[in-house]
């Protein structure tokens, strides 16, 4: 029980994330990938919408991809509160007040915005289109990296101010 609440090392992570690609495949015949989940849940609540994005999704055959999205929102909550001898802390105290939560705001519509450009989230793209040899995720997934550190190690603390 003792390991089950120690961190686990990177790869052991990695390696049980890499395999749910082929189970998903083999045993649903499923497309590993998460931003989906947000047009599910638009198609649900908008079930007569004259955007094609919502009106022409399968609403019956897409319900496995929320139920998948909780799934690893309660795995989340479960491997941190109830197997984790320290829970992490998800949001740090300033992103409580409205200034914080505007920023969250702010990133989640472009993140959004970038997910649907990019025809895709950075599960689907780094671990699916990879998996699947196909360039264009690729193209993708460096452009994922070069983002992130672009703001992690550059503009970053302009725009969000430190975080401690």
């Amino acid at each position: 029980m003792e390991a089950i609440f120690q961190p686990w090392p990177w790869w052991v992570s990695g390696i049980l994330v890499g395999l749910t690609v082929p189970l998903l495949f083999i045993l649903a015949g499923k497309a590993f990938g998460i931003s989906t989940s947000l047009q599910q849940i638009g198609a649900m609540c908008v079930p007569h919408s004259k955007l094609t994005y919502f009106a022409n999704y399968k609403r019956k055959e897409g319900v496995w991809v929320l139920l998948f999205a909780l799934g690893i929102a309660a795995g989340g909550y479960i491997g941190n509160f109830w197997l984790s001898s320290t829970p992490i802390e998800f949001l740090p105290a300033a992103f409580y007040a409205w200034p914080g939560l505007l920023k969250l705001f702010i990133g989640g519509i472009l993140i959004g915005f970038g997910t649907r450009y990019a025809g895709g989230c950075t599960s689907g793209h780094s671990i699916t289109g990879i998996a699947n040899l196909n360039w264009p995720s690729l193209v993708a997934t460096i452009f994922f990296f070069v983002g992130g550190l672009a703001v992690s190690w550059g503009i970053g603390h302009l725009l969000f101010g430190p975080l401690n």
